[in-house]
């Protein structure tokens, strides 16, 4: 059985029924977060030739995550281990196959951009993906998605002088998201111009020095960039979309998506997975969501 052992401090966090609307300070503290014991007995437990068996007998893999949005995938500098719910929903899956999700001889916390996730995914650069990773029917056309373990919705990052009050008083203006990413989409859904920026991290310093007006994307994460430009960028507005963040495998192994839900079942029952929002997005005033409806595999 996984353990786990809170080792930061959390962050404020708001919520609305099932769907997250931000986080604040988690990943600051870059203590590595949650500490995860591995399983201890892989013999037999995988069929031979699927590809948890493969990375069991290995007993090394590597996962695609975030470096630069606090609270879900974040590298503090010195770190070894990025922090965050997406890394601690990876280690729940490293751990369940035995192994140590704190060894980084035998896992690579590899980090993934928006941009870049499929392909990372399809060349086998990364075995799996938690990068803030909305579930979309477009990308299960090139990768495998399954959860979600999360859902959130987006909103928008502004300068903490700026009267902009919400996504419809940015029609026409430039707002600036990842590159690759749902965020993007729907910006220009909504009438805004979106412009494209290699990661999260560098659309806040855009936003903060005033190359663009705002950036948008899951609320979730731009609280968490909104704390690391402490009283110089705020969020405003109503989410505008719902985002079902999953898991990404290779579209050539189905057998993962039994497995990552099999986790997932067993990390909402036991307790593993509020404990890990607990201690990534939680605080004292935050209301732990409901975990949300697994997807069914396809057969």
């Amino acid at each position: 059985m996984r353990r786990l052992k809170f080792g930061m401090a959390a962050a404020a966090l708001l919520v609305a029924g099932s769907t997250l609307a931000g986080c604040g300070d988690a990943g600051e503290d870059g203590d590595g977060g949650v500490d995860v014991s591995a399983e201890d007995d892989c013999d037999g437990k995988f069929d031979d030739g699927t590809p948890m068996a493969e990375l069991a007998d290995a007993g090394s893999i590597n996962v695609g995550v975030k470096y630069d949005q606090p609270g879900l995938g974040f590298m503090d500098a010195g770190s070894d281990i990025p922090t965050g719910f997406d890394v601690e929903i990876a280690k729940l899956l490293v751990a369940d196959l035995c192994i140590d999700p704190e060894d980084t001889d035998a896992v690579n916390y590899e980090e993934t951009i928006s941009d870049n996730r499929e392909p990372y995914l399809e060349s086998g650069r990364v075995d799996l993906v938690l990068a803030s990773y909305s579930i979309t029917d477009e990308r299960r056309q090139i990768v495998g998605q399954t959860g979600p373990y999360m859902v959130t919705g987006q909103q928008i990052l502004v300068p903490a002088d700026s009267d902009v009050e919400s996504i419809a008083d940015l029609k026409g203006e430039e707002v600036c998201s990842a590159a690759g990413s749902t965020s993007l989409e729907n910006v220009n859904k909504e009438g805004a111009v979106g412009v494209p920026a290699e990661t999260y991290g560098q659309c806040a310093e855009d936003v903060a020095n005033g190359t663009v007006p705002a950036m948008s994307t899951d609320g979730s994460i731009l609280l968490g960039l909104a704390a690391q430009y402490d009283g110089e960028l705020k969020v405003v507005g109503d989410e505008f979309s719902e985002e079902r963040i999953g898991v990404g495998y290779s579209k050539d192994e189905p057998e993962m998506c039994e497995w990552i839900n099999g986790v997932l079942e067993e990390s909402f029952e036991n307790g593993d997975w509020e404990d890990a929002f607990n201690a990534t997005l939680g605080g004292d005033d935050v209301e732990v969501p409901e975990p949300p409806a697994l997807d069914e595999c396809q057969a």
